[in-house]
């Protein structure tokens, strides 16, 4: 990439115009006063001696373009962005229990909505380490913290339900999380819980593991997905003549608990939210964008390689040229 460290001197080529004219008009009035020699061979003579006024006055007109182009000063640009960015360790936890298969969150089912949602979320921070964990039953880690956001993203998307021991042990997943970013350095360390359910299996108290997180001094958002009482589900249900199963859509009861989720937020001076469906869903991750910014450090090292030199030259050699050819042409001094 190539710059012009002062344009302004390109207006010296203008001069180029003037120049020739100023040229021709000395030379219009110009005299040859040399004799004619015996062959006839004056007038020849004469004509080459104009020839050579007029190539030489060209060049030393023409010397003003690349005078002009080499007093702007060319520079190669050689630049080299140093960005440096202080970004957030985020573990995602995620709700895989039977619940999350209810379809009342479009296109699919509250998993696969959540899934698109928080894939989404991840794609829009990408210098902050993410790790993933889902939990039902029990509660495992998908992906440990990374900054490989694909890899990352197709774990995820692979998630489905009943890898796991159906259940929704919430201290679990979030004691999971906890331990995930126990030892991690960075000055902001965040937790997103995605649920849909009450803590109803585990080992781990809810509010123990919140307390555990807070230790830590890790933020904890808290989502509550969907709503309570009775929601569309598939269900496998067997022929009792036929003992063959099918899938079928019942309606089937889900239990809440947003107080259990609001407490664990506020223990950790995070925020608790609620989404009934995925376009509301969307909405909740949009704000916990804006609440977890990634603080940056920009700077960039700009450097120039000059490239005049080669402009001068020619400038140079052109006004050389000219003044060999109207010297060797025996024309008028300088």
């Amino acid at each position: 990439m190539m710059r012009l460290a002062v344009p302004e001197f390109l207006l010296l080529a203008s001069l180029l115009i003037p120049a020739a004219g100023l040229w021709w008009l000395r030379r219009r009035r110009q005299r040859f006063p040399f004799p004619v020699a015996p062959g006839g061979s004056g007038p020849r003579r004469l004509d080459l001696r104009v020839g050579a006024t007029v190539i030489s006055g060209f060049l030393a007109a023409a010397a003003f373009v690349p005078l002009a182009v080499s007093l702007a000063r060319p520079q190669e640009v050689l630049s080299r962005n140093i960005e440096r960015a202080e970004g957030v360790d985020l573990a995602v936890v995620l709700d895989v229990s039977g619940s999350m298969a209810a379809l009342d969150f479009r296109p699919t089912d509250r998993l696969g909505v959540a899934k698109n949602v928080i894939g989404a979320f991840l794609d829009g921070r990408p210098h902050d380490r993410i790790a993933l964990v889902v939990f039902a039953g029990a509660a495992v880690t998908l992906c440990p913290l990374t900054l490989d956001h694909e890899v990352a993203g197709r774990l995820l998307g692979d998630v489905e339900i009943g890898a796991l021991p159906d259940g929704t042990a919430i201290g679990m997943g979030l004691g999971t999380a906890v331990s995930r970013l126990r030892k991690s350095k960075a000055d902001s360390k965040v937790v997103v819980l995605v649920t849909d359910g009450s803590n109803n299996s585990g080992q781990l108290d809810p509010l123990t593991a919140a307390d555990l997180a807070q230790s830590e001094e890790m933020t904890v958002h808290t989502v509550l997905v969907g709503r309570g009482g009775k929601v569309p589900m598939p269900v496998t249900v067997r022929d009792p003549w036929t003992g063959r199963e099918k899938r079928e859509i019942r309606e089937v009861e889900v239990e809440t608990n947003p107080e259990l989720l609001a407490e664990i937020a506020r223990r950790t001076g995070g925020t608790s939210f609620r989404a009934r469906d995925g376009k509301a869903l969307s909405a909740v991750f949009e704000e916990i964008d804006a609440l977890e910014t990634t603080e940056f450090t920009s700077t960039k090292l700009v450097r120039y390689r000059e490239r005049f030199e080669p402009w001068a030259l020619v400038a140079l050699f052109m006004l050389l040229a000219a003044a060999g050819i109207e010297s060797l042409a025996g024309g008028t001094p300088w």
